[in-house]
């Protein structure tokens, strides 16, 4: 079961995030809704029982099943990331919080809330009750901390459309920090299978490093970043 309340905090979705338009499908809505970002490691031999725990729906919530869970297959330290849907204006309550059984399966964690796409959007975008193959997909997901003065440069960057774009459909959601660790973007690319991601990488290896969105003008106004390759867990479909 997951849980994550500690003291009574109402959090509203104040600050744009939008989610980039892939070929043939819409663009996101603007940052309507707030998400619970959980990055964790496993414990040593506990991996396997971790991330079964993470894909227990918590039935106390107010919408249970709206999360994802993505499983860390190259790039940072983390082995889960857990990005759970909370509406427009959650409320984290101080009541008492009942056993988790992933707390002593985790060797850290580190918890954010971010501003982002309606449910909708985002699992349009992730790919999550489609018909692709969810066995098949990949992600990126990447963290970018701006340079400071540099917030609004960096937002578009991410946003720009990929170098492969023509050739591949993706998903792309850009998740906006509102309180919690010391990123200020997340960005999740969804790609259908391994194929399409060799093909996006190879785009983007070839293109010009100045082209909007490229790797010099991300580098230009981006202080840190970490990107991870991910497949997903839950959902399955």
């Amino acid at each position: 079961m997951r849980s994550f309340g500690a003291l009574v905090v109402v959090l509203s979705a104040i600050v744009g995030a939008v989610a980039a338009s892939p070929q043939s499908q819409p663009p996101a809505t603007t940052g309507t809704d707030v998400y619970h970002v959980h990055f964790t490691k496993a414990a040593p031999g506990q991996a396997t029982a971790l991330g079964d725990a993470l894909m227990v729906p918590d039935k106390t919530a107010p919408m249970p099943d709206h999360f994802v869970v993505l499983r860390h297959q190259e790039g940072d330290d983390w082995d889960y990331a857990v990005i759970e849907h909370l509406g427009a204006k959650p409320v984290v309550s101080a009541a008492p919080i009942p056993a988790n059984p992933a707390w002593d399966l985790s060797a850290w964690h580190m918890d954010t809330f971010t501003n982002g796409p309606s449910w909708t959007d985002f699992t349009a975008q992730m790919g999550i009750g489609g018909s692709g193959n969810a066995a098949n997909m990949i992600y990126i997901v990447g963290v970018q901390r701006t340079v400071p003065g540099h917030r609004d440069q960096l937002e578009k960057a991410l946003r720009a459309p990929g170098a492969a774009d023509a050739k591949i459909q993706t998903g792309n959601v850009v998740l906006q920090h509102l309180e919690g660790s010391d990123w200020t973007f997340l960005t999740l690319t969804r790609y259908n299978s391994w194929q399409d991601l060799a093909t996006e990488r190879a785009a983007a290896a070839s293109q010009p490093a100045t082209v909007a969105g490229g790797w010099a003008e991300v580098r230009q106004h981006s202080a840190f970043h970490r990107d991870t390759i991910a497949d997903r867990i839950y959902p399955r479909k």
